[in-house]
């Protein structure tokens, strides 16, 4: 946790109000998001119990397993949950816009660019918390590889046809959710606890009641107690007021209304297939359809109040301006939707259970890549994530007191101007340390070159971003006046090594995938093994 950090919290601790982390909103928000509140019984991981899905924060749709350990109902859960999900993901896939990407030649082995389709919006799933993340990428890790009916005809259980391609689906959103900056699937606890501070710790943030009783708590109220009500309160029946967010259920709920409720739906259900008449089976019938009501019921008054604060989180959230380099990132969300949808169209087979070794470190790598350009991307967007970058020592601004034109040597010098910069900082500056500034929305870097004034002067000199001339070009140089601000962290992020081809994997890394003799066998063992 930053300094800035824990002076936000300790001051919404003092004033019972969360506190701004952030002016600007540094996460997309779709138009029209698909908001997914998920349910899990005891037991048995990832088994659904019920689900609120939809774009409309008015008319959501429920989704209810009634009996969790059937699995054919459970089936119909996910097949039913594919038929509001794939269409939604359907409407983003099919409007297109021309772009250009960077690919190597096969002939020349040059990059080239070249123009491909670029789906012109993305689809977004938000759930409550990190856990629903987590259980997103469970139901797509369970799905993907289910066998339908037309693959395999004796199969027990068999898959609709839908719930595979689903899997696929869900399984993208969720591998795309660890890659920092994406938000193609966001957690919602996670996206109001970046941008406001509370008095709590992280973990209680992940309460989403908690959290917005923090945010927006009752008038003449603090929000320490808000949240404590929130967390705890419980009616006459012993049930929560203010239900956790899923997908796990309180234990109050499970043993006093869920089990009873699905005990008699079971019964019913059994009493229904003992029946020996039409009639004695109208009644049972009956019986069945007002125990199924009771657990959609039961789902449906546990799921509202979550699904209502989502939407509240999210007009929270579109009050904020959007940051500069949102866009940017939402753009690569956008190349990540489209290259799955074509893998998708192509009839590739589905993600692996495990990756192969340069699969598994392009990713690595790309999480890290992606971890320092929204850091810095952040800091560049807003003053006060900036602040945070200041008083870590890893930034300073200030007034430029003085420009000196100064020439490297060499036969053809070019210009390398040496600029004061007063500044009340303490940046971590070594000899010779590169420095940056926006200029053109690309980073100009400059070298530190010492101290004057016990230290509030800051001597620096501008080595790029001039043009070619022998002559800065205009406004390439700080005039004397301007206030600054310099980080000493780099605004864009290079690319690491390049890695072998999968098929070029040396035995030490698992080999090439499907080489079954790419890892030495062991010897054989021998008499002499044996004592």
């Amino acid at each position: 946790m930053s300094l800035i950090s824990a002076l936000a919290r300790l001051e919404a601790a003092q004033t019972g109000r969360a506190q701004p982390a952030a002016t600007v909103r540094h996460r997309h928000l779709s138009e029209h998001p698909l908001v997914f509140v998920p349910l899990t019984t005891a037991g048995e991981a990832g088994a659904p119990l019920g689900a609120l899905v939809g774009t409309d924060r008015h008319a959501p749709r429920l989704l209810v397993v009634p009996q969790p350990r059937d699995r054919d109902l459970r089936f119909a859960f996910l097949a039913e949950l594919a038929d509001i999900v794939l269409p939604y993901l359907d409407g983003y896939a099919d409007v297109v816009e021309a772009a250009e990407r960077s690919e190597t030649d096969p002939e020349t082995g040059k990059r080239v660019k070249v123009e491909v389709e670029l789906c012109a919006d993305a689809p977004q799933l938000i759930v409550p918390s990190r856990a629903g993340v987590e259980f997103v990428r469970l139901l797509g890790r369970s799905m993907r590889f289910r066998r339908t009916a037309e693959q395999e005809p004796e199969a027990p259980h068999p898959a609709p046809p839908r719930v595979p391609l689903l899997g696929r689906w869900l399984t993208h959103f969720g591998e795309r959710a660890r890659v920092p900056g994406s938000s193609l699937l966001l957690a919602l606890t996670e996206v109001l606890g970046r941008h406001w501070a509370t008095g709590q710790s992280s973990l209680e943030d992940q309460h989403l009641g908690a959290l917005l009783a923090w945010i927006e708590p009752p008038a003449g109220e603090s929000g320490a107690t808000a949240a404590l009500r929130a967390e705890l309160q419980r009616d006459s029946g012993g049930q929560l007021l203010c239900p956790p967010a899923g997908p796990a259920t309180d234990p109050a709920f499970d043993n006093k209304l869920l089990a009873p409720a699905i005990e008699r739906y079971d019964r019913a259900r059994t009493r229904l297939a003992a029946a020996e008449d039409g009639l004695e089976a109208d009644d049972r019938l009956g019986e069945l359809t007002s125990a199924e009501r009771e657990i959609r019921a039961l789902v449906a008054g546990l799921t509202r109040p979550t699904w209502d604060a989502v939407w509240r989180g999210l007009d929270l959230l579109r009050a904020l301006p959007e940051g500069a380099h949102v866009d940017d990132r939402w753009t690569r969300d956008r190349w990540s939707f489209t290259g799955h949808r074509d893998r998708v169209t192509a009839g590739e087979p589905p993600q692996p259970r495990r990756d192969d070794a340069v699969t598994a470190a392009n990713k690595l790598a790309t999480r890290e890549r992606e971890q320092a350009r929204l850091d810095a991307q952040e800091a560049l967007d807003d003053p006060l994530v900036m602040a945070g970058r200041r008083l870590a020592g890893e930034a300073f601004a200030g007034e430029v007191t003085d420009v000196v034109m100064a020439y490297s040597e060499g036969k053809r010098p070019s210009p390398r101007p040496l600029v004061t910069v007063r500044t009340e900082d303490r940046p971590h500056l070594g000899e010779r340390t590169k420095v940056f500034r926006p200029l053109g929305g690309k980073p100009q870097a400059a070298e530190f070159v010492g101290y004057e004034d016990d230290g509030t002067l800051v001597v620096l000199r501008i080595v790029d971003k001039m043009g070619r001339g022998k002559e800065p070009e205009a406004g390439s140089v700080p005039e004397k006046g301007d206030r600054l601000c310099f980080t000493l962290f780099e605004h864009e992020q290079r690319g690491g090594a390049k890695l072998p081809d999968p098929e070029a994997t040396p035995w030490t890394h698992g080999g090439p995938p499907g080489d079954p003799e790419a890892v030495p066998l062991p010897d054989p063992v021998t008499e002499e093994d044996v004592l």
